[in-house]
């Protein structure tokens, strides 16, 4: 009698792994189609409160430092306790069921409807409050979400998830509305993108390309670099404090920390000193250097630096750090891959440009941003509104933040009227469907009711219609 061999059991494709998170997700999401807004809210009230209530808050941002040595734990405290709460507070009052908008001079009324299952994707940079903030978004809109994390993170997210599925559970509703893929790979996250309703893409530039050509309708992000105009009717102590925030915040993590500043050649040399009492370090010629070789590695980001402290660069870089400062400064002329220093950092790093006017200013944050950043945003210091329209209506951005620090600003705070989010579109500028701020407005269908006017429009005459072009095309 010949031998039989016994195979062990293969562990299931990417493809089936996703089809039956899917059928789990899609299956959650029918219990809460038809919820009411109350119950809505409830949930995402819930949600957020599981992840960002104290004790648990400090734990997270702890653990989030620990598993991905990225960032501080102050900024991650920040994101988890306040950007969360932030984020709820912005939407927990808008409707999202039913009847959202009414138009009645068109006679026209929108419906939202669910669009099912979010596929979500979570950079390393901001997996703290990143998965909160799009779930709560999905959940908004009465959709259920499939989050796959940066391998990185992976458990930070799983953490962040059990918190919000049990909080889900707890108010009656299913557990799987919120999923985690718990050992994220390249394999599993195109799958996910495949299969899911809406892809909903935060990472770096091959993933958020890999996003459109899923073939599932996906809204993507750009690059982030920003660049800072200082002019000389800003408050220069306050602009540099704001800068130093910026730069500073969770250790550059987010894409929207300054990248270039620009000051005008009027305030430049007392701009810079305010800059070096804030924490900047202005960097000599051979410690650009050696900067640039520790921040590139053959044209390419090296990964080991991202959000990382200024005492660590310096000592991978060979640079004699003295105490106290938090930042570097690079003194800066051109842009360009030639001038590596133009674009993204992902770190306490900065590059420095003297221009002449706010015109030169205007030239070379579109200069710098064709190089990399284009639709994102720039930002100005400055008390002249001719100013800060010139510098919105001439630059390619779909953001500009005035007075205000860049990477706490962008994304909606307290201070400002922006949306809170951590998805950023860039227009067609850097590439993505939509300059949004993005939040559960764009993740539902809306259909639009239309009834007959009471009194129908009437077609204008030709003389009102086209004026003056009747005369001249004859």
């Amino acid at each position: 009698m010949s031998e039989q061999t016994v195979m062990p059991d293969q562990a299931p494709s990417a493809a089936e792994e996703i089809r039956g998170l899917i059928e789990r997700s899609r299956a959650a999401q029918a219990q809460i189609e038809n919820y009411t807004q109350e119950q809505v809210n409830t949930l995402i009230r819930a949600m957020v409160w599981a992840a960002a209530r104290p004790g648990v808050a400090e734990e997270i941002a702890r653990f989030t430092v620990e598993e991905t040595q990225l960032g501080n734990y102050d900024g991650k405290y920040l994101k988890i306790h306040r950007k969360t709460r932030a984020t709820l507070m912005d939407i927990i009052d808008d409707k999202s069921v039913g009847i959202i908008e009414e138009l009645p001079e068109r006679n026209i009324v929108k419906i939202a409807k669910p669009m099912g299952v979010i596929g979500a994707l979570c950079p390393s940079t901001n997996p703290e409050a990143t998965p909160v903030i799009k779930a709560i978004s999905a959940v908004k809109g009465r959709n259920s979400i499939i989050l796959a994390p940066h391998p990185r993170a992976k458990r930070t997210n799983k953490m962040i998830c059990d918190l919000m599925r049990d909080a889900l559970e707890q108010f009656g509703a299913p557990a799987d509305l919120v999923i985690g893929i718990e050992e994220p790979s390249l394999e599993t996250t195109n799958e996910l993108m495949r299969q899911c309703d809406r892809v909903l893409a935060t990472g770096g530039g091959a993933m958020v390309t890999a996003a459109y050509s899923s073939g599932t309708p996906a809204l993507g992000v750009g690059v982030g670099n920003a660049v800072i105009t200082v002019d000389e009717t800003a408050d220069l102590d306050d602009a540099a404090e704001k800068i130093r925030i910026s730069k500073t915040l969770d250790l550059a993590a987010s894409c929207s920390s300054d990248n270039s500043v620009l000051l005008v050649d009027a305030i430049y040399d007392e701009m810079l000193e305010k800059l070096l009492h804030q924490g900047g370090y202005l960097v000599n010629e051979e410690e650009k250097a050696r900067l640039q070789n520790t921040i590139w590695h053959d044209g390419h980001l090296n990964t080991a630096i991202v959000a990382q402290p200024a005492e660590k660069l310096a000592a991978m870089a060979g640079i004699e750090l003295p105490e106290g400062k938090e930042f570097f400064i690079v003194p800066e002329t051109g842009f360009g891959p030639d001038y590596p220093f133009s674009g993204e950092k992902l770190s306490v790093v900065m590059a420095l440009y003297r221009v002449k006017d706010i015109d030169d200013a205007i030239y070379h944050t579109n200069a710098i941003q064709a190089y990399q950043g284009q639709g994102h945003s720039c930002g100005i210091y400055s008390n002249s509104d001719e100013n800060i329209m010139k510098l919105a209506n001439v630059t390619r951005t779909s953001r500009v933040m005035v007075n205000q620090p860049q990477s706490a600003s962008n994304s909606g705070n307290l201070w400002n009227g922006m949306r809170q989010t951590f998805s950023l579109g860039c227009g067609s500028w850097g590439g993505n469907g939509t300059n949004n701020n993005i939040t559960w407005r764009d993740l539902i269908n809306e259909t639009w009711v239309s009834k007959p006017l009471e009194t129908p429009k009437q077609l204008w005459s030709d003389e009102k219609l086209f004026g003056p072009v009747m005369d001249k095309l004859k």
